[in-house]
């Protein structure tokens, strides 16, 4: 199963593409959740180590929804909007909240396939920056970051929206760095799969 995860408090174009996304996923025959923070209450991390002392976290939130469909996840898709630069505050605390996921089974998230996709109002918004952003979560706690490869998915998805659904509906380079991006997501989960398997 992957699971897609919306960080924007809002239904528009960071969620139209993630739900993009989990369709090209499911016509590769691979099972998908969608998890959105839209409505959910999910407060920050207090870095107060509580979850190191008692192996959860003792805000008893909506993350609670989402621990458990991480640790089953074979794969990961971040999708964020860009804020100031770099991930929305929504999506920094989903992932700086995995810290009790951590805590609880520090091989949660080991050797699972992560995927970005940022979405901006402008087309130089801080795509790349949020992308990272994702790619340095993923490599601190063991999940294996992928892009799209060369040409257009250098790190991702990225997409221009100018702040509209319907503009990045018509954004055909986001969308061709989305397909790339998904496309090396299956083919890395094929190729865990046949290593698990030998």
């Amino acid at each position: 199963m992957i699971v897609g995860i919306c960080g924007s408090p809002r239904k528009g174009a960071t969620e139209q593409v993630l739900r993009e996304a989990l369709v090209i996923l499911e016509k590769k025959g691979l099972a998908t959740c969608f998890f959105t923070v839209r409505g959910k209450d999910i407060g920050f991390c207090q870095h107060c180590d509580y979850c190191l002392r008692m192996k959860k976290c003792k805000i008893e939130d909506d993350m609670q929804e989402l621990y458990p469909l991480l640790e089953k996840a074979k794969g990961i898709v971040f999708a964020t909007p860009v804020y100031n630069g770099g991930v929305s505050a929504q999506t920094k605390a989903i992932m700086d909240r995995c810290r009790a996921l951590l805590a609880a089974n520090s091989k949660a998230l080991r050797g699972k396939i992560g995927a970005a996709i940022a979405v901006g109002g402008d087309r130089a918004g801080g795509q790349e920056l949020a992308l990272l952003q994702v790619h340095t979560f993923y490599i601190l706690n063991g999940v294996i970051p992928i892009s799209g490869g060369f040409f257009g998915a250098n790190l991702g998805a990225t997409f221009w929206s100018k702040d509209k659904i319907e503009d990045v509906k018509a954004d055909e380079e986001g969308f061709r760095s989305l397909r790339k991006t998904m496309k090396r997501l299956v083919e890395m989960l094929n190729e865990n799969e046949e290593k698990r398997k030998v």
